[in-house]
C-alpha cells in the first residue's frame, strides 16, 4: 500500500503547464486519503473551469496510478480563494491575467446581433478576414462558449500550444489569430453546459490567459442575446466599440434595438449597422431578390443613431466555405466599405465606466 509521502512525491513530479510549477509546490493538493489499494485526493485549480483541466487531471491520476499497490484514484476538483492566487502570484480572478501585460491590442471590436440566426459569427469572420487582407495583424476571441462556430469556418481543430506565460491562440492559414472554446474540447460537438458565471471565466481567460501577442485588430464574436456573456465582455474588455448585426425582417430590427440598448446602457460606442442576408443575385441570370424582404438597413441605422455600414448579400458560396473551412478564400469586397469606416471610426479601446467592482 502507497504512503501520503509517496503520493505527494509522485504528484510533485506533475507541472501545472501554464505556471511551470509543481502541484505540489502550488498548493494545489490536498486531502490525501489512503483506503487499501485505493487513492483520493482533491486538486484546487487556480481559476474555476480551468481550460487545461483535463490535462491536469490526466496527469496527476497517472502518476500516481505509477505507484506499486495503487489501484484506483479518485480525484475531487476545487478552485484556490482569491488570497491562495495572491500567494503564488496570480492575484483574484479579476486581475489581470498572467498574458495581458504582453498583449498589445490596438483595436477591439465586439459583433453583436441581439438574436441568433442573422450570421453575427459570419460577419465576425468576414470582418477578420477583410482586415487580414488589408495587412493587419488580426485576431479573434469567439465568445460564444455554448455555440462556437469560428474554429468550424476556418478549418482549426486540436487544442492550441501552451506559451511560456499563456496559451498560444490557433492560428489559420493566412495569419488571423483564434481562440474558441471549441479548440479545448475532447470533440466538436461536444456540449458546454455552464451557468452564467462560468461563460464569463472562460471569456476573462480568453482575454487575459491568452498571448494575443501584437495585434491591430481584435475582433469579439459574442452570443446572441444580451446577457452574461455580453454583459462580461462589454464590463470586463477594453472595447473600442460594438458592431450590429441585422437582417431585413422586422423581427430582427426589434431585437437589434434591444443589443443597442444595452451598449449605451454600458457606454460602450456604437461603431455602426451591418444588414447581413440583404439580397440575393441568381447566379444565371444576375438579377437581384430580396429574399427576406426590401432593405430596412440605412432607416434602422438611422432610427438607432448610428453609422450604417453595408449590406452582405444571401450567398451558397459562403456556405460551402464555411463547412469545408476555408472562408479565408471567399471574395471580400463587399466588406471593404465596412472596413474602411471602422479604420475611420474606431477608438482606442477602453473599459466601460460600469465595470465592475474589484
Amino acid at each position: 500500500m502507497a504512503t501520503e509521502k509517496q503520493i505527494l512525491e509522485a504528484l510533485a513530479g506533475v507541472m501545472d503547464p501554464e505556471l511551470k510549477r509543481s502541484l505540489v509546490e502550488l498548493g494545489m493538493v490536498r486531502d490525501v486519503r489512503i483506503q487499501d489499494d485505493k487513492v483520493s485526493f482533491t486538486l484546487a485549480l487556480t481559476v474555476p473551469e480551468c481550460p487545461l483541466r483535463d490535462q491536469i487531471v490526466a496527469e496527476a491520476r497517472a502518476a500516481v496510478l505509477a505507484l506499486d499497490g495503487v489501484r484506483e484514484v479518485q480525484i475531487h476538483l476545487t478552485e484556490m480563494t482569491d488570497e491562495e492566487r495572491r500567494q503564488i502570484g496570480l492575484g483574484g480572478i479579476d486581475q489581470p491575467g498572467v498574458a495581458e501585460r504582453f498583449n498589445r491590442i490596438r483595436r477591439v471590436v465586439a459583433v453583436m446581433s441581439g438574436k441568433g440566426g442573422v450570421g453575427k459569427s459570419l460577419v465576425s469572420a468576414l470582418l477578420a478576414v477583410a482586415l487580414r487582407q488589408k495587412g493587419h495583424q488580426v485576431g479573434i476571441l469567439d465568445a460564444d462558449i455554448t455555440g462556437p462556430s469560428i474554429p468550424k469556418m476556418f478549418g482549426l481543430r486540436g487544442a492550441p500550444p501552451m506559451g511560456p506565460v499563456g496559451i498560444l491562440p490557433a492560428g489559420t492559414r493566412t495569419g488571423i489569430k483564434v481562440m474558441s472554446i471549441n479548440l479545448l474540447l475532447p470533440a466538436d460537438d461536444e456540449a458546454v453546459i455552464w451557468r452564467g458565471p462560468l461563460i464569463s471565466t472562460a471569456i476573462r481567460q480568453f482575454w487575459g490567459d491568452v498571448l494575443w501577442g501584437d495585434l491591430d485588430w481584435l475582433v469579439v464574436d459574442l452570443p446572441p442575446g444580451t446577457s452574461d456573456a455580453a454583459l462580461t465582455v462589454m464590463q470586463s474588455l477594453p472595447l473600442s466599440g460594438v458592431v450590429l448585426v441585422s437582417s431585413p425582417q422586422d423581427l430582427a430590427e426589434m431585437v437589434v434595438r434591444k443589443a443597442a440598448r444595452m451598449a449605451m446602457v454600458m457606454q460602450v460606442p456604437l461603431l455602426g449597422l451591418v444588414e447581413n442576408m440583404s439580397y440575393f443575385v441568381c447566379p444565371d441570370s444576375g438579377r437581384r431578390y430580396d429574399i427576406f424582404g426590401p432593405s430596412h438597413g440605412e432607416e434602422m441605422a438611422r432610427r438607432l443613431g448610428v453609422p450604417f455600414l453595408g449590406r452582405l448579400p444571401l450567398d451558397p458560396r459562403i456556405s460551402e466555405l464555411c463547412d469545408a473551412g476555408h472562408i479565408e478564400q471567399y471574395a471580400t469586397e463587399a466588406f471593404e466599405p465596412v472596413v474602411r469606416s471602422l479604420e475611420q471610426r474606431a477608438p482606442e479601446p477602453r473599459l466601460s465606466p460600469l465595470q465592475p467592482k474589484s
